[in-house]
């Protein structure tokens, strides 16, 4: 991971125009081509000032000039971040191995291979596409598409809070922003939901499924609730 700490004003061009002042930011450059725009300042907030998802192109690669170019092809459009850079502060490179995401407890881990084995106790017709779908800011559980051939992510958790579904809302912000999965729903499975959670849930158009270990093993027979979004 690179990153830039310097005096530099940014300009969006793509979908709509935006502009940042001149001002200290950090630029942070992840190795699979994400890029984005930090200050030090807003209180609680924690995202980026600006981002670009990958694939993107950076121009140029090497040292940074007073000038620092992101391109990303997003349908008939091209999305572009150009950094005028005023003062450079500090550049520098982090090797960060080889990228794992959070661990799951054990009755956390046990659900969700469970439910890649058996996607269709979340919804009628549900498939598996993929465990671990990457986001850049980390993998949801399970990638599936419906009968209609829609995508839906899913997100399991032994207990659900209103972090869960925070948690849900994030992935599905970065997975709507490529056009292939811009329609994409949200699952949240979980052996027990907070009553809270539940209430954001809707809120949120999450669509929340109650689960069983013991009956996605065979070991008893299926009770499972809906929730609706």
């Amino acid at each position: 991971m690179r990153l830039i700490v310097a005096r530099c004003e940014v300009a969006y061009t793509g979908r709509l125009s935006t502009r940042l002042p001149e001002a200290v930011r950090l630029l942070m450059v992840k190795e699979d081509g994400t890029f984005m725009v930090w200050s030090d300042g807003g209180g609680l907030k924690v995202k980026p000032l600006n981002w670009m998802t990958p694939p993107t192109v950076v121009e140029p690669d090497g040292e940074p000039p007073g000038r620092i170019v992101v391109r990303k092809r997003a349908g008939r459009t091209e999305d572009v971040l150009e950094i005028t850079v005023h003062e450079l502060l500090s550049d520098v490179t982090h090797d960060m191995g080889e990228a794992l995401g959070l661990e799951k407890d054990g009755v956390e881990a046990q659900l969700q291979a469970e439910l890649a084995d058996r996607p269709e106790a979340l919804g009628d017709g549900l498939r598996l596409v993929r465990r671990e779908w990457a986001t850049d800011i980390g993998p949801v559980d399970l990638m599936c598409r419906d009968e209609g051939g829609g995508w839906v992510a899913i997100e399991v958790k032994r207990v659900a809070t209103i972090d869960a579904v925070e948690q849900l809302v994030r992935y599905l912000e970065r997975i709507r922003l490529d056009p292939a999965t811009a329609s994409c729903t949200g699952v949240l499975a979980a052996q027990r939901f907070k009553p809270q959670a539940l209430t954001l849930a809707r809120a949120r158009r999450i669509r929340c499924v109650e689960v069983s270990l013991e009956e996605l093993r065979g070991e008893r027979e299926p009770e499972l609730t809906l929730f609706g979004a």
